[in-house]
């Protein structure tokens, strides 16, 4: 059964998390090796226990100044640190600006980002989006502080270097065995794609539609013309463009909408004050042809007539079968899938 934007599943307090992500509360190290170690014997009385060694301590820096990445922003970067490097705090810098006029990420926002994660100690690498091939998208809310005091302020297309204290990390959670020990200072490199917004955030537009836009409350209005004929093909206009990248075929997208029968001049959904997401695949074909192609932050009107809305009845619609729909839509955020 095709989903409808009323239908679009998911909430839009629910972003998409990585399994990576959810499992580990940030940018995932790999799994641990499996146990190899052999079964324990009994150890003779007599037998002296051989001491555990102890790791010699990393100095502590307070400047992240030895740290480099080279590359272009959207390619995997190639780091170097002076392993072993320890931080005394969570510190960042900005290696390449992002959009001045894209919306600032804040602390419980949703981001998409590609990242490399370095292991200080070490020097070695312990995770990357790039190598998996897709970005991640995560609630800044839901990952380690180090992250998410590393990305609160973050534009989309800024790259940033954030190095974080084992307390800021992974030390919580007992580490990360073998690749990442408690104490260990983790770095990261990270890619901004696109940051969730709660209003449309771009440069205002003035097509020329078919409707009358207006505002009250807060909230976008529509009037329709008094006994005018509805358009036979399908209106989709931004009024607002955003910033940001646009939405793709596939992308799982977060919304808030209001629509308008064209028959009756009446609102028959109003998705503005809780916004919904999903599969723009799997919505009506106006949204499809309409929402793919514009940006994340755009005010989007869209007048669908039946050929690519409702030219039968459904249940799960208020909306009557060959009426044609006025939409308002902002787009908040999209990811892959």
């Amino acid at each position: 059964m095709t989903r409808r934007p009323s239908r679009l599943a998911l909430a839009a307090t629910a972003f998409l998390l990585s399994a990576t992500l959810a499992a580990c509360g940030g940018p995932a190290a790999p799994a641990s090796s499996p146990d190899t170690t052999p079964a324990a014997t009994a150890t003779p009385a007599e037998a002296t226990p051989t001491p555990t060694p102890t790791r010699d301590p990393v100095p502590v820096s307070n400047s992240i100044d030895t740290i480099t990445a080279a590359g272009e922003w959207g390619s995997a970067p190639e780091v170097t640190v002076p392993a072993p490097f320890a931080i005394d705090e969570t510190r960042t810098r900005t290696l390449i600006e992002g959009n001045a006029d894209a919306p600032a990420a804040a602390a419980d926002s949703t981001v998409e980002v590609h990242y490399v994660g370095i292991n200080g100690r070490t020097g070695e690498k312990f995770d990357s989006s790039w190598d998996r091939g897709a970005p991640s998208p995560f609630g800044l809310d839901q990952v380690v502080a180090g992250f998410t005091k590393g990305l609160t302020g973050a534009k989309a297309g800024q790259r940033i270097l954030i190095v974080m204290p084992g307390t800021d990390g992974y030390d919580a959670q007992g580490g990360n065995p073998p690749a990442i020990e408690v104490g260990d200072t983790l770095i990261f490199v990270a890619d901004v794609i696109a940051v969730s917004t709660q209003e449309p955030v771009g440069a205002t537009e003035t097509p020329e539609l078919p409707v009358t836009l207006g505002e009250a409350d807060g909230k976008p209005t529509v009037t329709i013309p008094t006994g005018s004929a509805p358009p036979t093909a399908l209106v989709a206009a931004p009024v607002i463009r955003g910033v940001q990248p646009a939405v793709e075929a596939g992308d799982t997208v977060v919304v808030r909408y209001r629509a308008w029968s064209w028959k009756t001049g009446e609102i028959v959904e109003d998705k503005f004050d809780q916004p919904v997401s999903g599969n723009i695949d799997e919505t009506i074909e106006a949204w499809k042809q309409g929402i793919v192609g514009q940006p994340i932050g755009s005010r989007v009107v869209l007048v669908a007539p039946p050929s690519v809305g409702y030219e039968k009845a459904s249940q799960n619609q208020p909306i009557e079968a060959g009426d044609t729909v006025v939409y308002v839509v902002d787009i908040l955020f999209a990811t892959v899938g």
